[in-house]
């Protein structure tokens, strides 16, 4: 997994600071008490040093796109310790709760067991919002952890106290839509890295019948091409689909050192059984499945017609 880092001066980010953190600073001012424990107990990637030139490129605003309307941040949301965003469904109101996307290992209460759902949890949490430029203009915070699992996807759902209304009139920023069906093999996508402020793009490269990494077990994971090298506090970005715009996958995980099915070294199963790792490859989570699940008011409801996330 692209784990928590250890929080970096979140209160920076808050303040809209044009440099993003170089090292995972043990200082977690800017975090609440629970997410700077969380993050510090969390021992992720870390970071790239300062001055190190290996990660991918940070990018100032949009990229442009040949053909395709540019991907920027706008929407996206730093955490104390991973990425984010604010997203709805295709039939969200505009006075309906917004609802922040980011992963399951990224909860400030920590890595969720397998098998284990959370719903409807109190939190208080905090996020950085993004403009399309990258520059934080304000704080949101949630109410509740509203859905929350590593099991079959990696995937959290923070109900906010602000509608999507709310958010649009005081930031002039809309949230991201969640595409409503399956990505396609070969579509060109961006990860928008809200923690790291820095985008990359590959394409869809296929899909994974069954994605192992020590305890936990995904099902149909996107596998991108090898252009996108994420990195640690990448996790939770959202994986935008750039012909449309939508969100199609949540980006979560990467073999890192060859190993195979251990933490931080996800394998491929497929069907029969048979195993595959690819070192360097990295994986995102699917998205359109959590569109079912959402009802009216952004309540989460598991027995709604066509919703499959796994139950408590």
């Amino acid at each position: 997994m692209k784990k928590p880092l250890v929080a970096a001066l979140l209160s920076a980010l808050l303040l809209g600071a044009g440099a993003v953190p170089a090292v995972a600073a043990t200082d977690t001012a800017g975090a609440t008490a629970s997410e700077a424990s969380a993050s510090v107990v969390s021992v992720g990637k870390s970071a790239p040093a300062a001055g190190a030139t290996s990660a991918a490129p940070a990018v100032a605003g949009a990229r442009a796109v040949a053909g395709v309307q540019a991907v920027g941040f706008a929407g996206t949301v730093a955490l104390s310790n991973c990425s984010g965003s604010v997203v709805r469904t295709p039939t969200a109101l505009p006075t309906d709760p917004a609802l922040v996307l980011s992963n399951g290992h990224c909860l400030e209460t920590g890595f969720p067991a397998a098998g284990q759902v959370i719903v409807n949890r109190a939190s208080t949490r905090s996020f950085a919002l993004l403009n399309a430029a990258g520059t934080g203009v304000g704080t949101l915070r949630a109410s509740k952890i509203a859905y929350g699992t590593m099991t079959d996807t990696d995937i959290s759902l923070y109900q906010l106290t602000r509608t999507y209304a709310q958010i649009e009139s005081s930031y002039g920023i809309k949230a991201l839509e969640l595409s409503a069906t399956h990505p396609v093999q070969g579509t060109a996508i961006t990860v928008a890295s809200g923690y790291w402020k820095r985008t990359y793009s590959c394409a869809v490269d296929g899909f994974v019948y069954r994605l192992k990494e020590g305890a936990w077990t995904w099902k149909d994971s996107v596998r991108y091409t090898s252009a996108c090298q994420t990195i640690g506090g990448t996790s939770g970005s959202p994986v935008i689909d750039n012909a449309t715009g939508k969100v199609v996958a949540v980006n979560n995980t990467g073999n890192e050192d060859g190993e195979q099915c251990t933490e931080n070294n996800p394998c491929e199963v497929d069907a029969n059984g048979t195993v595959t790792v690819r070192q360097g490859i990295n994986y995102a989570q699917e998205t359109y499945g959590i569109v079912p699940c959402v009802g009216p008011a952004s309540v989460i409801d598991l027995t709604r017609s066509g919703c499959t996330l796994p139950r408590p």
